[in-house]
């Protein structure tokens, strides 16, 4: 597949119980994510949600945000169907795209998300993605973005790493798959430095980039959309 529709294959079973033992704060960082969002987008905004499989962040911004509509993106069938049933009676508010962010609406959204997602893409396929977000945004739009972001091919990254195992292997995750979880990470996720993330949002258009979360090797930004000149 081109560069621009990489992905990861997740297990949909068990997965919220998972990624919530995986990544830390999930859920603190998606109600921090709601708030950003809020500043900006209305009482009864569309919000895009790119990497929408499971449900977890519409979930809570449905939950929040009874205003707001949702169109959630995914390349994955069998995460959208877990979506649906995350979401139970909230679905009737998001409109579902299985795909890629090619596929999604050219409508200019209020807001949008992207979580966990990023960090499986390489640097120009992951530029690319940023500038379709962007030209679906309206003027001024907030963007929300966390995934892994981290110091690469240094002593400073691999200490993040297993820093990072520490954690799954505190929160329950059987040792053998935290190693194994590490050594893919080390081998073939193609992560970026934070300074690497942030100068790509200012390269596809985004204005005043701003860290709200940092949770290991987890970073999270918030940004806007810059008019087009």
């Amino acid at each position: 597949m081109p560069p621009s529709r990489m992905t990861a294959t997740t297990p949909v079973e068990g997965y919220e119980e998972r990624v919530t033992r995986q990544v830390p704060g999930l859920a603190d960082m998606h109600r921090m994510a709601g708030i950003l969002l809020a500043e900006n987008v209305p009482q009864y905004g569309r919000v895009l949600v790119l990497g929408a499989g499971g449900g977890l962040e519409l979930r809570n911004f449905a939950r929040a945000y009874p205003g707001w509509r949702f169109d959630g993106i995914d390349p994955s069938a069998d995460m959208l169907a877990l979506a649906h049933t995350t979401l139970g009676d909230l679905q009737k508010r998001v409109t579902f795209h299985h795909g890629y962010i090619e596929d999604a609406p050219e409508k200019r959204f209020d807001g949008a998300s992207c979580f966990l997602t990023l960090h499986f893409l390489p640097r120009a396929a992951r530029l690319d993605t940023l500038r379709a977000l962007h030209h679906r945004l309206k003027p001024g739009a907030p963007l929300v973005v966390a995934h892994h972001s981290f110091p690469i091919d240094t002593s400073a990254g691999e200490r993040w790493l297993r820093r990072n195992a520490r954690f799954h292997a505190a929160s329950g995750e059987a040792s053998n798959r935290v190693m194994a979880q590490i050594e893919a990470m080390r081998k073939s996720l193609p992560a970026l430095p934070p300074e690497e993330d942030e100068a790509l949002l200012q390269e596809a258009g985004f204005g005043d980039v701003e860290l709200f979360y940092a949770a290991f090797s987890f970073r999270g930004w918030v940004c806007r959309a810059l008019p087009v000149s």
